[in-house]
């Protein structure tokens, strides 16, 4: 079987991102730009004031004690004025600096009085001034492809003036749950029944990352019902699937696949939990065939699909990297088959300490939802002390912080 550090890779090669698409830009937050951006002109575009308060020539006579006052330029003004020599201009806060000026003292600095302003110390040369493409210079590489949009950027991108901008589109992804025994929420639940809630905790993540989840349903444990959900599932831009994909006689999933036309990839990864987890491709289409229990549905969920569909959406990060925290307990493990243990975070003296969230059982649904980061035993890993050091993936929420 495939350690999971080979299942991943073997995902991501086979896994581009999707097309592009033109959108607004008010829209565009948490999107990946498709194509590199170069400033149109300078940022800012010329000299201007970082502060209200008086333009003057350092140099000029009596600049150290006070100056006559002649003219004001407001925020929004024309860039053209000029400073006569030996006076000041009162300025706002990004009106351009008349030509002559090289310095701004502060209106807090200075007492403007009949036509003339004093200062209360010398006013430092170039000081309070924005430099002309201090920022940008005109055809500078500013944003490249596969940069996340942040609000930085935005903003970046409406300095320049840009309304639409091209981005990676959203994947749409399939997700399918199969079994006989699942209904759906608020459906009657007699005692053989239980609740799909698979499917609603991976629509959840694939909208935590941005992706547009398409919920098909049940797949009833008959050929006729995976063909045609399936079917419906091989229309969008990627497929998961949780459960049906062992080895019993209602583990349909993988032979419809095959013959609706699925090239299978790998089945079975030495990784607990998730061991069952089937990957195949139909064209370019990724599809994820994940186990039934619920940890393991989201766990083999968070280390393998999501850095597939991250790149489908043009990601260039998908793989967030281990950090190193320190057992405060003891674990034990067997050695052969790598392990994802769910636990809770907290730091101390910089460091994060690790603890069990519980009942390692993988039908144990409440130790997830109470697990701040996941820790990854590789397959050679046996028992290991309180005060060992381990891999750790954090997950999406807020770490307690402690400091003791």
């Amino acid at each position: 079987m495939l350690r999971f550090e080979d299942a991943r890779r073997l995902i991501l090669n086979h896994c581009r991102p999707l097309g592009p698409e033109r959108i607004s830009l008010s829209t565009a937050c948490n999107r990946v730009l498709a194509e590199d951006m170069h400033a149109p002109w300078d940022l800012p575009r010329w000299d201007n004031s970082a502060m209200d308060g008086f333009a003057l020539r350092h140099a000029d006579p009596g600049a150290a004690a006070s100056l006559p006052v002649e003219g004001y330029l407001a925020a929004g003004a024309l860039p053209g004025a000029v400073l006569a020599p030996g006076t000041a201009m009162k300025i706002m806060t990004g009106a351009p600096l008349p030509k002559g000026a090289d310095t701004v003292v502060p209106m807090e600095e200075a007492h403007e009085e009949a036509g003339r302003v004093r200062f209360a110390k010398p006013p430092t040369p170039g000081a309070h001034v924005r430099r002309q493409a201090e920022d940008v210079r005109a055809g500078e590489l500013v944003i490249p492809a596969g940069s996340l949009l942040r609000p930085a950027e935005i903003g970046m991108l409406a300095s320049f003036g840009k309304i639409v901008v091209p981005v990676y589109r959203r994947a749409r992804i399939a997700v399918l749950s199969t079994g006989d025994e699942l209904v759906e929420p608020g459906e009657p639940l007699s005692e053989a029944r239980i609740v799909n809630s698979n499917a609603y905790a991976l629509a959840a993540a694939l909208q935590e990352i941005g992706a547009e989840p398409i919920l098909l349903g049940i797949a009833r444990d008959t050929r006729e019902s995976h063909l045609d959900l399936l079917r419906q599932g091989l229309e969008v831009d990627g497929l998961i699937t949780s459960a049906g994909i062992s080895t019993g006689d209602r583990d349909l999933v993988r032979d419809v696949l095959l013959e609706l036309g699925a090239e299978e990839i790998f089945w079975k990864i030495d990784i607990k939990p998730g061991r069952p987890m089937a990957f195949l491709r139909s064209g370019f289409r990724p599809i994820f065939c994940l186990p039934g229990n619920p940890v393991a549905t989201l766990i083999t969920f968070e280390e393998l699909v999501k850095p597939a569909v991250l790149r489908l959406m043009g990601h260039r990060k998908v793989i967030q990297p281990f950090v190193q925290g320190i057992l405060e307990e003891p674990v034990r493990k067997k050695p052969g088959r790598g392990q994802f243990l769910r636990v809770r975070l907290r730091v101390r003296d910089g460091r994060f300490l690790v603890s069990t969230s519980g009942d390692q059982q993988t039908g144990i649904l409440r130790t997830l939802v109470r697990a701040d980061g996941l820790v990854y035993l590789p397959p050679e890993a046996a028992d290991l002390p309180a005060g060992a050091v381990v891999d750790l993936h954090l997950l999406g929420r807020q770490v307690e912080m402690l400091e003791e």
